[in-house]
């Protein structure tokens, strides 16, 4: 009897012990929010004075725009013009990377492999040699010995039959319409852009090199395979990531580079193309213009995109535009690294190693610079920084009708306002 009456005692109050802890936890909970959502994060309102002070400053005639996006807290900080659409120059390259990566994957490898056919007979190959290559822009003409060389750690001294080049572009890379004829230099293209003859003319050099002889020529082409067979067999892969090619590109603003990622980009989308360049490069811009219409919801016909490098004064983008871009890479984080790691840094590396070589600015600034001269001044800066609250900032800002010179110190001044509460931190 005292068992049971010390459990009619005991149990409502371990059952009221519980219910109580039950219902401290949803209390905490429905602190939180409904449905366990957090409140919104807000703005640093310090930066929304300081920026607005930047805006109001006197400055020198000419086009201005400026988008200041809390990435953190996912609500713009500060916007002057930003739907207006200006030439951004090589900021260009900023939309044609991120639309590459996108559509090729920020692990894309490219590959250059050597086949052979046929039987080695002594220091005799009884057959041909093949370079299958794609569209590796850091390719160069000195790189082909590593195949030549496997060549010879083969024993292969004499080639009985001629050397295939199966090659994705079968012509010269050529300069856009609307290009300055002093703004690209095509000595500084990889090999495989450089046209067959180039191509073949290094290809026989290298054999050469390496104590090769080779009694046929070069041909360009695919050779023809009998489905199944085992004719041709991989003999030695030269790989590249894209990283590298994004690396010049940002950091050191590549336009060779820009290009050749756009005629790789046009190959993956067009993939079943005639080897020209001029098809290459429009497939590639027209998936650069459908990435902005479709993937970033961008229907502004004063969006214009004409070349991935930036070099047409035709190309123009807004300050909503290169946010977007910048917005869309933060929230894919394997492009958002690479941007990270590629882009030109203030005062340590690229083009921001002096134009933001102020002390203060040192490595807090990750960005994309583009500039023109001709034939009117034209200067962007977009990127990302931190901000004094610890949130994430991207921004983009646009000049152009002005001189490079004054668009340069507007640009220094933005980002010094943009650090500037970290400073006082310090």
């Amino acid at each position: 009897m005292k068992q049971k009456n010390w459990l009619r005692i005991t149990l409502p109050l371990v059952l009221a012990v519980l219910v109580a802890a039950c219902g401290g936890k949803e209390k905490k909970n429905n602190s939180v929010g409904k449905k366990g959502q957090t409140s919104p994060l807000s703005v640093d309102t310090s930066l929304q004075s300081r920026l607005k002070a930047f805006s109001a400053q006197p400055r020198v005639k000419g086009r201005f725009g400026l988008y200041v996006y809390d990435l953190t807290a996912d609500k713009p900080v500060t916007a002057v013009d930003i739907d207006h659409a200006q030439p951004v120059a090589s900021c260009t390259k900023l939309l044609s990377g991120v639309a590459a990566l996108h559509k090729l994957g920020a692990g894309y490898t490219y590959r250059t492999t050597l086949y052979t056919r046929g039987h080695v007979e002594k220091d005799t190959l009884r057959g041909d040699i093949m370079l299958m290559a794609g569209l590796d822009p850091l390719l160069r003409a000195e790189d082909l010995t590593r195949f030549t060389r496997h060549l010879r750690s083969m024993g292969i001294r004499y080639i009985d039959g001629g050397c295939w080049l199966n090659l994705k572009l079968k012509e010269k890379v050529k300069a856009e319409a609307h290009w300055y004829p002093w703004d690209l230099s095509f000595s500084k293209y990889g090999i495989l852009f450089k046209g067959p003859d180039a191509i073949t003319k290094a290809m026989k050099a290298a054999l050469a090199a390496d104590g090769i002889h080779m009694k046929g020529d070069c041909r360009v082409g695919a050779p023809m395979v009998r489905p199944h067979s085992n004719e041709w067999k991989g003999r030695f892969r030269y790989l590249h990531p894209v990283s590298g090619v994004t690396y010049f590109m940002w950091k050191n603003s590549s336009n060779t580079k820009a290009t050749s990622l756009l005629y790789t980009l046009g190959n993956a989308v067009r993939p079943r193309n005639n080897g020209s360049a001029d098809v290459l490069a429009k497939a590639g811009a027209d998936y650069v213009r459908t990435f902005l219409r479709d993937t970033l919801q961008l229907h502004d016909k004063g969006l214009v995109v004409h070349d991935g490098c930036g070099l047409c004064t035709y190309n123009h983008l807004s300050p909503h535009a290169l946010v977007a871009v910048l917005t869309f890479a933060y929230h894919h984080k394997p492009i958002y690294r690479q941007l990270m790691r590629n882009l030109a840094i203030a005062g340590v590396d690229g083009t921001l190693r002096g134009l933001l070589s102020d002390p203060r600015l040192k490595g807090l600034i990750h960005g994309k610079t583009g500039t023109l001269s001709h034939p009117y001044g034209i200067s962007s800066l977009a990127g990302y920084c931190k901000g004094a609250d610890g949130h994430d900032l991207c921004f983009a800002c646009l000049n152009s009708e002005m001189s490079v010179l004054d668009a340069h110190v507007l640009q220094r001044k933005l980002c010094l306002t943009l650090v500037g509460a970290n400073l006082k931190k310090k």
